[in-house]
This record gives C-alpha cells, sequence and structure tokens, in this order.
C-alpha cells in the first residue's frame, strides 16, 4: 500500500512540473513556473523516502543508514543553495546555470556509478535487465560529458579561460573516436559473456572517457555560441536524469529528466535560429575567422552626455537596446529610472531584446524583470523591427554582435545571415559602451560609424544615471 501512496505522489509531482515548465514559457507566469516547479520537486523527494527500497536502508546506526546520508546530502545541497541565491549577482547567472547543468550530470553519473557498485559487489549482473543496464551506459557517458562540458563553459563564460574556440587538426575525429570508445566500454557492461572485473574496467573507463570528451567538445565552442550551448548541456543534464531514472526504476526521475532533455532541445533549436546556425554545423565544422574591414579607419562619431542630452530631449518615441553590457554595469534599474523621465517627458518608450542577447536565453529578460519593467513595453526583435525606422532614437547599451550590419551585409562574414535588431534604421542611434572593443564575435561593428550613430563611452550606469540629472536639473 506505501508503494502505491509513492507512485500517486510521483503522478502528483509529474503534474506539478509539467504545468511549471509550461508556465516559465510566459514572463508574466515565470514566477509561478518556479513555485510549481519547486513544489513538485519537494513532493518527489518527500517520496522518495516511503520508497521500500529506501526504507530497508534504515539502521539505528547512523554510518549505515541510508536516511542519514540522503538528509546530510539535503541540508548540504540547501546551504549552498542559499548561499548562491544571496551572493551570486545577476551577472554570473550565465555561470551559474552553466554549473547548474553541470552538477545535474555530476548527480546522475554518481547514481550510476553506485548503481553499478551494488551489482558488483553482490556480483549480480544477471539480475539486471538489459534496459536497465542500457540506461546505467548511457548515464555514465552523457552524465560526464555534461559535467566538465558544463564546468569548461562556466570557466569561459566566467573569464577563467579563453573564451574563443580552440580547434586543432583531426579534433572531429578524435571526438567520434572517445565516443565510439565510450559506447564501447558500455556494450562491454551489458553484454552477459565478460567477467565482472572486465565489466568494472570498462564502467571506469568509460566514465574517464566521456569527462575527456565533455572537454574537448566543449573547448571547440567560442564564447559568442554560449547560449546554444548552455541549452544543449542543460538537454544533457535532463537526458542523463531519465537515463538514470531507467537505470534504478524511478518514474518520476525519467518524467522530469525527459521534460527537461526536451524543453532543451527545443530551446537549443530556437537559439540556432535566432542565430542563424546549424547545431552541426556548429559542433562539428571548421573554425572560420572572422576579417576585420578592408577599408579605410573610420572614427566613430562620439558626444559626451551634456552633448547628446538634447537629442535625447527631443525624442517622441525611444527604443532601449539592452546587452551584455547593461549585466556588466548593472544599469537596468536605472533605465527604468530614465524610462520613466522619457515617459514624463511624453516620449513613448520600449525595449527590444535579441533572443542571444547576453551570455545565455533569456538573460536580458530577467534583468529587465528585476528592475519591474512592464511587460507590454518588451518587445522581441521580429515585433520591433518592421517599427524601428519610426523610432526617432534607439539606445544601445552594450550589445555589439546582435546589432551589427555586418549581419546583413557581408556574406564573408561569420555572423552573416544571423537576424539582428536594425537599430540601424533609427533615426538616430546612441551606443553606450565603455571603448570600442568588439563582441565576442571578434568582428568590427559597422553600425558604430554609420552617420545616425553616435557614441557615449563611459560606463553605462554612470552614464544613464547622468542622463536622469540632466532631466532632474531640466525640471529644476
Amino acid at each position: 500500500m506505501t508503494q502505491t501512496y509513492v507512485d500517486i505522489a510521483y503522478i502528483v509531482a509529474c503534474v506539478f512540473f509539467i504545468l511549471g515548465i509550461k508556465k516559465l514559457g510566459r514572463s508574466r507566469t515565470a514566477r509561478q513556473g518556479n513555485l510549481f516547479s519547486m513544489i513538485g520537486m519537494s513532493i518527489a523527494v518527500v517520496a522518495v523516502f516511503f520508497e521500500s527500497s529506501f526504507m530497508d536502508s534504515w539502521s539505528p546506526r547512523f554510518l549505515n543508514n541510508g536516511y542519514f546520508y540522503a538528509v546530510l546530502a539535503l541540508a548540504i545541497g540547501s546551504l549552498l543553495g542559499t548561499i548562491w541565491a544571496k551572493r551570486v549577482q545577476m551577472i554570473d547567472m550565465p555561470q551559474l546555470v552553466a554549473l547548474f547543468n553541470g552538477f545535474g550530470g555530476l548527480s546522475s553519473l554518481l547514481v550510476a556509478l553506485a548503481e553499478f557498485s551494488k551489482y558488483y559487489a553482490q556480483q549480480s549482473f544477471t539480475t539486471a535487465n538489459k534496459l536497465s543496464s542500457i540506461a546505467l551506459g548511457l548515464t555514465i557517458i552523457i552524465g560526464a560529458v555534461t559535467f566538465t562540458g558544463s564546468v569548461l563553459a562556466w570557466a569561459k563564460l566566467a573569464g577563467r579561460m579563453n573564451g574563443k574556440a580552440i580547434r586543432w587538426p583531426g579534433q572531429n575525429l578524435m571526438n567520434f573516436v572517445l565516443l565510439v570508445l565510450a559506447l564501447g566500454a558500455t556494450a562491454v557492461y551489458v553484454l552477459p559473456d565478460f567477467a565482472a572485473n572486465l565489466k568494472l574496467l570498462a564502467i571506469v573507463g568509460s566514465a574517464i572517457i566521456s569527462l575527456l570528451l565533455g572537454v574537448t567538445f566543449v573547448i571547440a565552442i567560442g564564447g559568442g555560441d554560449m547560449p546554444i550551448i548552455i541549452s544543449l548541456l542543460n538537454s544533457f543534464s535532463g537526458l542523463a536524469a531519465s537515463m538514470a531514472g531507467f537505470a534504478i526504476d524511478n518514474n518520476v526521475l525519467v518524467v522530469a529528466g525527459c521534460l527537461v532533455g526536451a524543453s532543451g532541445i527545443i530551446l537549443t533549436i530556437i537559439m540556432c535560429k535566432a542565430m542563424n546556425k546549424a547545431l552541426f554545423s556548429l559542433l562539428f565544422a571548421k573554425y572560420k575567422a572572422g576579417k576585420k574591414s578592408d577599408g579605410d579607419y573610420v572614427e566613430p562619431k562620439s558626444l559626451s552626455v551634456e552633448d547628446a542630452f538634447p537629442i535625447l530631449e527631443a525624442a517622441q518615441s525611444v527604443v532601449f537596446i539592452p546587452g551584455y553590457g547593461m549585466a556588466v554595469a548593472q544599469a537596468q534599474h536605472v533605465v527604468k529610472e530614465l524610462a520613466q523621465k522619457l515617459e514624463d517627458n511624453g516620449c513613448e518608450v520600449s525595449y527590444v531584446i535579441h533572443p542571444v542577447a547576453g551570455r545565455m536565453p533569456g538573460h536580458m529578460n530577467v534583468l529587465l524583470a528585476e528592475a519591474d519593467i512592464d511587460y507590454d513595453q518588451l518587445l522581441t526583435m521580429e515585433e520591433m523591427n518592421p517599427l524601428m525606422g519610426q523610432q526617432d532614437l534607439a539606445i544601445i547599451i552594450g550589445a555589439n554582435d546582435v546589432v551589427n550590419p555586418v549581419a546583413e551585409d557581408d556574406p564573408d562574414s561569420p555572423i552573416y545571415g544571423m537576424p539582428i535588431i536594425q537599430a540601424y534604421k533609427a533615426n538616430t542611434v546612441f551606443v553606450l559602451k565603455r571603448g570600442q572593443g568588439m563582441g565576442y564575435s571578434g568582428l568590427e561593428n559597422t553600425l558604430f560609424t554609420k552617420d545616425n550613430t553616435v557614441m557615449i563611452y563611459g560606463d553605462a550606469k554612470s552614464t544613464i544615471s547622468a542622463f536622469v540629472k540632466e532631466f532632474q536639473d531640466l525640471a529644476d
């Protein structure tokens, strides 16, 4: 009877997971989606303690008690999660998400290794059905690749290593060989004709090879493509969890993993479409370096805040285009303050967000939501581009590649064909940047030298605060 209640609890948890993911698809309901997902996971965690196999692990001695280790792990994880939630800034959220993906893969890997150790200790590999054995082997491969790949993605995003793509001759062939070796080692474990010690060697070898594969797989991806890779690794972490569910015969883990895996791959496809990239070409094609402009160097026009303010004051329609620079400067709150000043001055204000702006999907949406920006003012690239020619002023805050006209003009550019926000169509363009640095793609941005573009150099937060002060001084 107890197991029946556990199964019912798992079904309820899965319903909350599905509702949570559905509500996470819209900005207005995202918080509710998070809450539903948390409730579902809480139900699932509590239900696990009543699993018959888990209840058999009870012992009056702490060191022999499965409940003791489970509660200890929950306490440590909750403490670390709380500390991170308090300390991690929004600018570091992409790196944190990458680590979360990695920890998900590592958890699945450890579950699979623990399940293998149980069979190895009992020398009872014949008791495991073929599906569970195959799932266990795949969990090790996918979990290991996800772990080291995500750690590498974190290092690139956090600036702990060079963010550029690192490639060498024969790299794709090497990755293919590593994958074949990992699958071959899994076959040794699955097939019944091999001795237990050989199965142990195969499982350990598969884990080591897969950990190496995660490094060689992600190191070939440049920082500009990290939004796609983060989504893909998120999908991998879900697949690893789902495979682990099959391996240990846990239905809720199978369902939750499938939901994460499916949503992750859908988001990956969306990101590829937004960047006009084929996933296969991104992962396996040879690196193609961008070209610098062959023409004479043109110095971008620049203005001080004081000289640019009359243009801003006279504008009747302004669109803000945020990028990673806004995240670095933590300028989202002063952007809201400036928008309010503009609206008080009779100006129509809107925001347009490129799907891959920032370092992960939705990065800019989260930052603007944190500043309590009205959802009705947030427009997609597809919605704003036809209206851009009607905008008096476009203010670009730290965005680079996603507004670079070479994506439309230069067939030799590595970002050619990538849909961009057509800021160049606005009557006037303000570009708020610390300097003339290039984006992650390493390309010069021809928007900066167009006749209707003005550069305003300096920290974005300080620049926008100075605009706010100009409005305040005007009111006084």
